[in-house]
């Protein structure tokens, strides 16, 4: 029998139990242990689900309060020392990740730490923080309690461990003059700790997550991996996981580790699978993640199937089947869309679909007619949507093949475009402004779901749509903004809006998938060619302006960022899916723009995201990433001015491609680092306009006048003060309005501290 597992299970669970639960506890609404009734819950039932179809492990250790990385810091006592205060607890964890644990503690809190993307993914981690004197210290039992927790339910478990060598590699030094290298022995010592106390759990394997073994790892980190797995051998099988690209490249290194078996990602990397086979050593065990975890299409069984018979007729028994990656990145449940219709609903496979999968591969592989006869029916909607012809429209290719490198250039450049603003904007020195969405009351929440369930006619709709933007533009007008946007209120999603709003995109109820802590998304699906039937957001925004006298920014997302934030087609290629989206957005400018809108940003946060691992696959990418981005603002006249925004996204390794893209203006996250991110712009001498953010969103915690100020003065000593512009660093939408208020009086009080002295 093969043997089957997945390598972790989304932890919010069905219609997001945990996000509410996060929520109430955060705003003390509730205590620790209604908290934790809701995980265990979570937990109970994921754990079933694995069970019911029949998987040789149930995976625990899997479950994260707010990411698996700041639980990896918690269990191994690796806590940033402002936050250290006695033995770290739940609100220790929140305390890190968010700045403050509850509301009702009365405090400020210190700063959270750092947060950035989880390789090229939208889920987002807590970056760990080294010092030289760094110790580490098993302090945090949740690992261990939810094995216990797994096998009192009946479940043989597989814990799921982040790796010592990815922990280092994704964290930071916070102190000039060390390697975080240098830190292995003492972590080391702590991860033998974990296995001695698995080993008394009676835990045959343990999943040790690797993923940097997919990057381009240089000598140093490559050769610490044999150092490493002979330090922590003992009793407890390792199987070595690794995902999101392939390990041809180290497998020279994996090979020689003290290991028991390898997982490989054969959704990312189908090509490596018989390389891999053929260095296998003859005692270790092949997990292959033959079920993709990023993606929501239905797997192609009898496809699969015959991908892996030659392994399994080499391997026999030592090929296990599993998911590519962890099934966080999926949404969890397919059987919960009511709205779909039955053909499209057989085009896809949620989380609990995807383990389904897994065991029907499994068995079909081990010869079991029923399994391959199911496997067959089961594939049947997937290969005729092949053929479909609805997928594909004649005017959205016609224009793709017409495509020239004249439609991604503006009438002019950036010099002369910048004289032609000034005059017509007429901006002061440091503008200031915001990122795009205002909060997202209950009441803006409750408005939109009235509407979509049809209690709300059209009239009435609009009509209380523009009562929220006549208030979000009287309040940025009261704390004395330059540049103002109307708030986003009709918008549910930066991305789900555009996909409900463009021809080829298919939308759920309950597709959410976790991006960091509460915060979860719900990423529509690409399904067909994409095209703008109808303006989208011109309606909305030119109410706004007629509201006031100050320049209203027009806001669309970027055609990079509605690709990586959108569960893709797998039938036609990245590219050709951004230029589609890239057309359609440069329809938009032009509408806007006639509108009497001369400000416009085109959000990209995700062009940094959409990287492929290896270098050497960089500038492909970045070629074709930021050539559509060029066409979407192509439309643009000189007077109207380009914004774009980017967050927690390291910029060094393609800030000429950042510059490249040409927008008049980029905003950037640079608060939580304290303004790091402006490094990248040390040597290189960025041409146009910036605003680092200075008001980091993602916390509760109010910015000082201050701080603020401090942060603007740093800014100014690496890009011209003629060029720098002021802003929060990313929208405002999970923020309440007391904070955002207060926040964005300080930024504009900051603002004025620094035009007198500059007078």
């Amino acid at each position: 029998m093969t043997t089957t597992h997945i390598l972790g299970y989304p932890r919010v669970g069905e219609k997001r139990e945990l996000k509410f639960a996060l929520e109430q506890y955060w705003n003390g609404e509730s205590d620790v242990k209604a908290l934790q009734g809701v995980a265990s819950e979570i937990r109970k039932n994921n754990w079933a689900l694995q069970q019911d179809n029949q998987l040789s492990f149930a995976t625990a250790g899997d479950f994260a309060w707010y990411d698996h990385v700041l639980g990896t810091s918690l269990l191994l006592g690796h806590v940033p020392k402002r936050h250290k205060n006695g033995f770290p607890d739940l609100d220790t964890l929140f305390r890190i990740g968010r700045g403050q644990s509850q509301a009702s503690c009365g405090c400020s809190g210190e700063a959270a730490s750092d947060m950035t993307k989880w390789f090229n993914t939208n889920y987002h981690y807590i970056v760990p923080e080294f010092s030289a004197d760094d110790k580490f210290e098993l302090s945090w039992t949740q690992l261990f309690d939810e094995i216990n927790e797994a096998q009192k339910q009946g479940h043989k478990v597989k814990p799921v461990l982040l790796g010592p060598l990815s922990y280092l590699y994704l964290g930071k030094e916070v102190e000039e003059g060390f390697d975080r290298l240098t830190l292995l022995p003492r972590l080391l010592a702590a991860y033998q700790g974990i296995f001695a106390k698995l080993e008394k759990l009676n835990v045959e394997w343990v999943q040790i997550d690797e993923p940097i073994l997919s990057l381009e790892l240089d000598a140093k980190w490559l050769s610490s991996f044999k150092l490493a797995y002979q330090v922590i051998r003992s009793d407890v099988k390792v199987l070595l996981t690794t995902y999101f690209d392939s390990v041809v490249d180290a497998l020279p290194t994996i090979t020689e580790l003290a290991i028991d078996g390898l997982h490989v990602d054969l959704a990312s990397a189908p090509e490596q699978l018989s390389e891999v086979v053929e260095a296998l050593p003859e005692n270790w065990v092949l997990s292959a993640g033959a079920i993709n975890g990023r993606n929501v299409w239905r797997a192609n069984l009898v496809e699969k199937r015959e991908s892996l018979t030659a392994a399994k007729e080499k391997l026999g028994e030592r090929l296990w089947i599993g998911t590519s990656c962890s099934l966080l990145h999926s949404p969890v449940d397919l059987e919960l869309e009511t709205g779909l219709s039955a053909e499209t609903q057989s085009w896809f496979a949620f989380a609990k679909q995807k383990v389904a999968e897994v065991n029907w591969l499994a068995k079909a592989l081990d010869g079991d007619k029923q399994a391959i006869e199911y496997c067959e029916q089961y594939s049947q909607p997937i290969i005729k949507r092949q053929q479909s012809t609805s997928v594909n429209k004649a005017s959205v290719q016609k224009r793709l093949a017409n495509l020239t490198p004249a439609d991604a250039k503006r009438s002019a450049n950036y010099a002369e475009r910048s004289h032609h603003q000034k005059e017509v904007i007429k901006l002061p020195l440091l503008p200031t402004t915001t990122i795009g969405s205002f909060p997202q009351t209950s009441e803006v929440r409750k408005t939109r779901a009235a509407f979509k369930r049809g209690e709300l006619t059209q009239g009435q709709y609009r009509e209380i749509i523009q009562g929220f933007i006549q208030d979000t533009v009287e309040r940025q007008q009261a704390i004395g903004l330059d540049v103002l946007v109307h708030g986003e209120a009709e918008r549910n999603d930066m991305v789900e809006y555009f996909a409900e709003n463009l021809a080829g995109f298919q939308t759920t109820q309950f597709g959410w998938v976790q991006s960091y802590g509460s915060r979860c998304v719900k990423p529509a699906i690409v399904v067909a060619d994409i095209e703008r039937e109808q303006a989208i957001t011109v309606d909305w925004t030119q109410y706004a302006q007629s509201l006031t006298d100050k320049p209203m920014k027009g806001m669309l997302t970027g055609p990079v960022t509605i690709l990586c934030w959108t569960f893709p087609r797998e039938d036609i290629s990245r590219e050709a899916i951004t230029n589609q989206l890239a057309f359609a957005l440069q329809d938009e400018v032009a509408d806007l723009q006639s509108a009497g809108i001369n400000i416009i940003q085109i959000d990209e946060p995700a062009i940094r995201e959409g990287l492929p691992l290896k270098s050497r696959d960089h500038q492909e990418y970045l070629n074709w990433a930021v050539n559509a981005f060029k066409v979407s603002a192509a439309s643009a006249k000189p007077e109207t001015q380009i914004h774009t925004h980017m967050c927690y996204s390291e910029f060094n390794e393609i800030i000429d491609s950042v510059a490249a893209l040409d927008a008049d203006v980029i905003t950037i996250e640079t608060s939580r680092s304290n303004m790091e991110l402006l490094n990248a712009f040390e040597e290189f001498n960025y041409p146009n306009e910036i605003g680092p953010g200075v008001y980091d969103i993602h916390s509760p915690n109010v910015p000082s006048v201050e701080w603020i100020e401090q942060l603007i003065e740093k800014a100014a000593t690496r890009i011209p003060v003629e060029r720098l512009w002021v802003n929060p660093d990313c929208g405002l939408k999970t923020r309440n309005w007391q904070e955002t208020e207060q926040s964005l009086k300080n930024l504009v009080e900051a603002t004025h501290r620094l035009r007198a002295k500059l007078a």
